[in-house]
C-alpha cells in the first residue's frame, strides 16, 4: 500500500485549505493511505481540523516550542526524521511549501517533483513548464521516496466529515540554531485571503498610481472579493508584494477573476489559468488578456470601475 504523508500548512490555529487540496491529489493515487503531520507549538486545534478531511487515515502531531513559527530550517529536519515509513511526502505549492519541500528533499537525498496538477499513475504526474505554456508528464523513480509539491490551484479541497485518529508523533531530532524567527510584517486586512478567495479583483499598471489603485480596493469591497495585482503594478509601488499574482507571485484559482488594466503577460496568465470565469477590462482591444477572458470589456477603466462599484453598492 502506498503511504502518503502530507505536511499541514497552518497559522497556529487554523488549517490552510491548501492541505485539503493536497489530500485530493494524494487520494488520486491508487491505494493511497494518507497521513497528515501537524508541526506546531500547540497542535490540538489544527489537528482536529485536519482529522475531519475526507480520505485521511491518521493525523500526527509534533509539538515543540521551536515549531511556533514556520521556519523551514527548523521544520525540515523533523519531517525528514519521520519520513521512513512513507512512499510519498507532499506539500502545497504555496509560499510555505515551495520553501519547505526542497529542504526536505535535500535532507533525504532525493529529487523533487514540483507543481503536480494531475496524477497519471503511481509515479507519473503532469506539471506545467515554460510559465504554464506547456504541460509535461514526468516519471519519478518508483523505487525511492517521492517528495513533491501539489499545484493547489489545480485541485479541489477534499470534503470534510471524517474522523481520523490523532496521534502524537516522534521527531526527536536536533534542529539548527543558526536560523531563528525574528518577526513577521504583513498588512492587516478584513478582505478574503488571495490564495483561497472565490472572487478576486486585480489591477495592473494602467491604474497609474497608488492612489488610483484604490479603485480596485473599492470594487473588491463591493464584491466581497480579495485583491490581486500584476507584477508591473507591484513593481511600480501601487500595492504591496503579497498581492502579486503570476509566475513569480501567487497561483490562484478563484471562481471569478476580474483583471482591470492588466495587459495579460504570460507570466501573469500562469497564475490565473485555473480560474473559473475571467473578466477583463482594458482600453486596448488587442491586449493578450482578452484571448483568455470569458468576458471582455474594452473601455476606460477610470469610468467603468466607479460605475460598476456604484451599481454593486
Amino acid at each position: 500500500m502506498a503511504k502518503v504523508l502530507i505536511i499541514a500548512e497552518h497559522d497556529g490555529s487554523a488549517l490552510n485549505t491548501s492541505t485539503a487540496k493536497c489530500v485530493s491529489c494524494a487520494a488520486a493515487i491508487d491505494g493511497a493511505e494518507i497521513d497528515i503531520v501537524v508541526l506546531a507549538a500547540s497542535a490540538a486545534d489544527v489537528a482536529a481540523q485536519a482529522a475531519e478531511i475526507s480520505s485521511v487515515n491518521r493525523v500526527l502531531t509534533i509539538e515543540r516550542p521551536e515549531n511556533e513559527h514556520a521556519v523551514t530550517a527548523v521544520l525540515a529536519p523533523q519531517v525528514a526524521a519521520i519520513a521512513g515509513d512513507y512512499s510519498y511526502i507532499f506539500g502545497p505549492s504555496t509560499t510555505f511549501g515551495r520553501d519547505l519541500m526542497p529542504h526536505v528533499a535535500a535532507l533525504l537525498g532525493v529529487n523533487q517533483v514540483s507543481d503536480i496538477m494531475s496524477v497519471e499513475g503511481s509515479h507519473s504526474f503532469k506539471r506545467p513548464v515554460y510559465a504554464g505554456n506547456a504541460i509535461v508528464t514526468v516519471e519519478a523513480h518508483a523505487d525511492s521516496l517521492l517528495v513533491a509539491t501539489v499545484r493547489v490551484a489545480s485541485w479541489p479541497a477534499a470534503a470534510g466529515g471524517n474522523s481520523a485518529t490523532i496521534e502524537a508523533g516522534d521527531a526527536s531530532v536536533e534542529v539548527p540554531s543558526h536560523t531563528r524567527y525574528v518577526g513577521l510584517e504583513s498588512a492587516a486586512s478584513d478582505r478574503p485571503d488571495l490564495q483561497t478567495a472565490a472572487k478576486v479583483v486585480a489591477g495592473g499598471r494602467a491604474l497609474g498610481s497608488e492612489e488610483q489603485f484604490g479603485l480596485i480596493y473599492s470594487l473588491a469591497d463591493a464584491l466581497g472579493a480579495a485583491v490581486g495585482a500584476s507584477r508591473a503594478a507591484v513593481d511600480a509601488g501601487y500595492c504591496p508584494n503579497e498581492l502579486q499574482v503570476g509566475q513569480t507571485g501567487k497561483i490562484i484559482a478563484p471562481e471569478l477573476y476580474i483583471a482591470i488594466g492588466i495587459s495579460g503577460a504570460i507570466q501573469h496568465l500562469t497564475g490565473i489559468k485555473d480560474a473559473g470565469t475571467i473578466v477583463a477590462i482594458n482600453k486596448d482591444e488587442e491586449a493578450p488578456i482578452f484571448e483568455v477572458s470569458d468576458i471582455g470589456l474594452v473601455g476606460d477603466l477610470f469610468s467603468i470601475v466607479p460605475e460598476l462599484t456604484t451599481a454593486l453598492g
